[in-house]
Formats: C-alpha cells, structure tokens, sequence
C-alpha cells in the first residue's frame, strides 16, 4: 500500500489522476457529493481540507480529507471531514495505515488532538475508531437553518 498526498499544505492539487480516482471511493461515504467532483474538491481546498488517498495496485484503497486549524478550546487540532476505505478492503488495515499517516501530519504541525465526527449510525466505524484509540469527549450539536 501507498499513501499519496492529493495537496501540498497550501491546498495545491499535487496529484489531479489521483483526485478523479479518488471520487469512486469517496461517494461510498458521501453519495451526496456534486456532480462536479473535481470543482468540489477545490472548493473544500481552497477552506483548508487536504485530501489524502491510499493506494493498492493502482487502485484507490481509502480517502482521507482533513484540515488543520486553531480555535479557542484545545488548540491546534487536526480534524479529519472524511475517511474511508473502500468497501471490498475494509478490515485489511487500510484504515489504519490512513490515521497512523494522519496522527504523524497532526504531530509535526503541533496538534494535540486528531478529531473526527462520526454518523451515530455508523456502528462498524465506531468500533474501528475505539480499536484505533479514539474517546468521545464531547457530544456535537447540530441545528438546521432552513
């Protein structure tokens, strides 16, 4: 397995074939995504969000899109948007090798915390980020505005 960095820290698009092999992986988690992936994506990087893929056999094994930022309750902090590993090799350490790459990114910037959310939903995921190390330290609100 490969780990491939889509954008630099700036948000440049380093890797544009990986980014369109990327999208497959990553409907699996957000269906809902645009048409236009690629315009998208560069929207999202343009707010901050990098993207990580891994890589096995020239396929896209998992996506990882992720920002680092600062605010006033703990810091520094990586915050994870998205991550996923495709269907047909979950369970093969693909997910592991993503947030083993994410915690070294977060550490060499200072972090002190890697955050995610999770859809209360997502059972199997939560077991993954317990057996990963991850806590719920806090519960998190959302309110509509319609």
């Amino acid at each position: 397995m490969q780990l491939v960095a889509i954008t630099d820290d700036a948000g440049k698009i380093l890797e544009a074939d990986w980014l369109a092999r990327a999208e497959a992986v990553h409907r699996q988690l957000r269906p809902q995504l645009p048409a236009d992936y690629s315009d998208k994506m560069r929207r999202v990087f343009d707010g901050g969000g990098r993207m990580l893929v891994a890589t096995e056999d020239k396929d896209v094994a998992g996506v990882a899109v992720y920002r680092i930022y600062q605010d006033t309750y703990s810091g520094i902090k990586c915050y994870v948007d998205d991550l996923v590993t495709d269907e047909s090799r979950r369970s093969g350490g693909v997910g592991h090798a993503m947030i083993e790459w994410l915690v070294e990114q977060a550490r060499h910037a200072g972090c002190g915390a890697l955050r995610l959310d999770s859809g209360s939903q997502r059972t199997q995921a939560h077991k993954f980020y317990f057996r990963e190390g991850f806590v719920i330290p806090s519960f998190h609100f959302n309110k509509p505005i319609k």
